[in-house]
């Protein structure tokens, strides 16, 4: 599954290569009767020698790690829009601009980074410091990514998690279905059909809850009395009907 789409600043996370998960084999030349074919020169790093393969872990990398440790250090953080700019203003004379950018391409590359964009927790600055939302675009698409990487190595159908991941992506975002599947729209067809199946559960199961708010509210019982008239737990009861309440509060 591929979401075909990129978030400004996260240079090309939702279209990854097999080397940025770190999972694909060395590459291998091709033989002829005429000699091995010639290698280009690779780009990205600085003083890359031009005979090797293309780095997995970029050396800037461990420097802004001890640098910036809240953003780059053992925890990730999806990174504010601009950070590239941020870093080479706060360091001139020591961040290459050709090796940050050949840095932060293979940083948010990767699973650990598109992970965190995916829990859709907030854009930090460079001391770690939420400054900005972010898009539940960028969100949805991590989210389709970090799957797809996974369910190349897992024995099961990864698809039902996806789909539960996804609803509850949908729910936070705080947007009506239509638009949301706007949004998030891929050419990738067997992935707007899982958006969309989660979509319709959610928007089903709101109705539902609401219909069942209704009905509390008209018959004059406690939650306790109502939850056994329809065979319900009184704690689920309470949950459905405070869901309910959370949705029709909301701003349309």
């Amino acid at each position: 599954m591929n979401p075909n789409a990129s978030e400004p600043t996260d240079a090309a996370a939702s279209a990854p290569t097999e080397s940025d998960t770190g999972n694909s084999p060395p590459a291998r030349g091709g033989r002829n009767r005429r000699g091995p074919a010639p290698q280009r020169p690779q780009r990205g790093g600085a003083n890359q020698p031009a005979n090797t393969a293309p780095a997995r872990h970029h050396p800037m990398l461990d420097q802004l790690a001890e640098l910036y440790p809240a953003l780059f250090g053992a925890e990730f953080l999806p990174m504010k829009r601009g950070i590239f700019q941020d870093l080479l203003e706060a360091h001139p004379d020591t961040l290459d601009k050709e090796g940050l950018k050949a840095a932060l391409a293979l940083h948010t590359r990767s699973t650990r980074y598109l992970t965190a964009v995916a829990s859709g927790q907030p854009r930090c600055d460079l001391s770690g410091q939420p400054v900005e939302d972010i898009a539940p675009e960028h969100v949805h698409h991590a989210l389709v990514e970090v799957f797809r990487r996974r369910q190349g190595r897992a024995p099961q159908d990864l698809k039902p998690k996806l789909r539960q991941r996804i609803e509850q992506a949908f729910e936070a975002s705080g947007l009506g279905a239509e638009a949301y599947a706007a949004l998030v729209q891929t050419r990738d067809e067997a992935v707007n059909a899982l958006t969309q199946e989660a979509l319709d559960a959610v928007v089903a199961r709101a109705a539902k809850d609401a219909a069942l708010l209704r009905a509390f509210e008209a018959s004059g019982k406690t939650v306790d009395e109502f939850a056994d008239m329809y065979g319900m737990g009184g704690a689920d009861a309470n949950r459905t009907l405070e869901r309910a309440r959370a949705r029709a509060a909301k701003p349309a």
